[in-house]
């Protein structure tokens, strides 16, 4: 199937119908834009004139999806709640939206037999216009000498307070000229700022700071905050006290032993 503009935009317009209510961001890529900038063995194994689709969560998916996720959940395949919530909810709009159609999807935490990542998820955010990738080698006469800094994402809205989860590739879908790709919003254009947000990433991530790089027009709620500030495998009690995964308690207390 060869889309046009129109078919990109409709294929967007059909999973936000089901996915923005729940905090979910939807921005169309060609495959080529992602692979045009990794090494071969780090690109995707599809062509580049593929459509994909980056799919985000803003700070409103915590209470506008996970919360209702848990209330009813038991425990599943997977140990994070999280995961298991956002599989879920992208897996139910692409089997709604396109049944009958080739969608591979992957998510930010699978990884291949190689112990790579299925995909390299700021990468894809930055190639797709929805976020800026700001790198080490962004800063002009980098301070820190041989030290690393990795790399972190600015939402033009949200700043820092998103996450990147999942990235659907239609195989059969084929995206002509039209598709132009959009620049990610520079919304740390000072070196100044840049080293600023770097070091706050780097080396004081937990306290959030970072995450305020730029004005955002929401964050995370202070129960969201509870919830990531705690250790991963303590979030399943910590949901249990909050009155959460009640039913189906002996799925959960499993999830808490640690054998989901």
């Amino acid at each position: 199937m060869a889309a046009s503009t129109s078919n990109v935009e409709d294929i967007k317009l059909r999973l936000e119908e089901l996915l923005a209510k729940l905090g979910f961001e939807i921005h169309p890529l060609k495959v080529g834009w992602y692979n045009a900038v990794l090494p071969p063995s780090l690109r995707l194994g599809h062509r580049d004139d593929r459509l994909a689709v980056l799919v985000l969560s803003t700070p409103a998916m915590f209470e506008e999806a996970f919360l209702p996720f848990v209330e009813d959940a038991d425990c599943q395949s997977l140990s994070d709640p999280v995961d298991q919530c956002v599989r879920h909810c992208v897996s139910s709009a692409v089997a709604r939206c396109f049944a009958g159609t080739e969608v591979e999807v992957s998510y930010d935490y699978e990884l291949l037999p190689s112990r790579k990542p299925r995909f390299l998820a700021q990468t894809a955010a930055h190639v797709c216009g929805a976020a800026f990738y700001y790198q080490q080698a962004d800063v002009r006469e980098q301070p820190w000498g041989h030290k690393k800094m990795f790399g972190v994402c600015v939402h033009p809205r949200f700043g820092g307070w998103f996450a990147i989860r999942a990235l659907l590739v239609f195989g059969g879908v084929t995206v002509d000229s039209e598709m132009l790709q959009p620049d990610p919003p520079d919304c740390v254009p000072s070196r100044e700022g840049r080293i600023q947000l770097l070091e706050a990433f780097n080396l004081h991530w937990q306290d959030w700071s970072y995450r305020d790089v730029v004005p955002p027009v929401q964050v995370y709620s202070q129960r969201q905050k509870d919830y990531f500030s705690t250790r991963p495998a303590q979030r399943v009690a910590l949901l249990r006290t909050w009155g959460f995964l009640s039913r189906g308690s002996q799925a959960a207390a499993s999830c808490t032993e640690g054998v989901c």
